[in-house]
């Protein structure tokens, strides 16, 4: 039997910090082995109390999620995905304010970690839109010249054999932002993941996610990232809740671990190991 080709990728649950049931399903899987990154509002109603409970993971990169659509009761510039889509392609926001936005979550990050992200993404991929964008990396720059976080870049991963809709979404998602934000980013010196995956529709229950979630760990190749957003109980009020419980339900279940084998996946658990600066290009 040929050996497997092993391949480096990262698994990052996002919305670390939005509440203690998706704070306790992240937490629950980085500590079985099952992601190897997650991305924090660190603004978010939980974050400070959980935070702490990161660093009892060594093998977990932790990273900002860089939030700019929900306020989840924080004063702030927070719009609607398609308002701010429409606001920033038309170059229409305040730059001051997306300056002391980012300085913010950048400073709550720390104050509770002790240290830089490891890497930086954005909410529903916020930090790849114009003004954010450039914004972001010229703060990045400034605060940790010596060593800086890579950066989440959303070109999605040939998606063969998935349905139309999840790879047009995927394609949407590439579309507002990604090529143009590789680019600066790599022009800057900053690391990036190589492709991306985890894109759907947050719906279809267990069933539909454990096929989605086999088909991308079997398309991921060295370097890839991918997404995911699990918790460990359906709270009311979250929208995403059942599909999020789904999601966590999948991950640790014993499938997931053949399948890590199967397809020769390795969570590297050294901290810090984001992909290079050539990855993506």
């Amino acid at each position: 039997m040929p050996e497997i080709e092993q391949k480096r990728i990262v698994i990052c649950a996002d919305d670390f910090g939005m509440n203690p049931a998706i704070d306790a399903g992240i937490l629950e899987l980085a500590r079985s082995g099952r992601l190897n990154a997650t991305s924090c509002l660190s603004l978010g109603p939980s974050f400070s109390a959980s935070a702490p409970l990161l660093l009892e993971c060594p093998g977990l990169q932790t990273g900002l999620h860089l939030n700019f659509t929900e306020s989840m009761g924080q004063p702030g510039l927070y719009l609607p995905v398609p308002a701010l889509i429409a606001r920033t392609w038309l170059r229409r926001l305040d730059p001051g304010r997306i300056q002391a936005q980012i300085a913010s979550q950048l400073d709550s990050f720390e104050d509770a970690m002790g240290r830089r992200p490891d890497f930086v993404d954005g909410h529903q991929h916020v930090h790849q839109f114009p003004q954010i964008r450039g914004t972001l990396l010229a703060e990045l720059e400034r605060r940790y010249a010596d060593a800086r976080p890579w950066l989440r870049y959303t070109r999605s991963a040939t998606l063969t054999g998935l349905p139309a809709a999840l790879r047009l979404k995927a394609r949407i998602i590439d579309v507002l932002g990604a090529r143009r934000f590789g680019r600066m980013a790599r022009n800057r010196g900053f690391g990036l993941n190589r492709r991306f995956l985890g894109v759907y529709g947050f719906q279809g229950g267990e069933a539909a996610y454990a096929g989605l979630l086999r088909d991308w760990l079997s398309l991921a190749k060295e370097g890839d990232a991918i997404m995911c957003h699990p918790a460990g109980e359906a709270l009311t009020g979250d929208g995403l809740g059942a599909q999020r419980f789904a999601e966590f339900q999948v991950l640790r279940s014993d499938a997931v671990g053949g399948w890590l084998k199967e397809y020769g996946i390795v969570l590297d658990p050294a901290r810090g190991a984001g992909p290079s600066s050539a990855a993506g290009r």
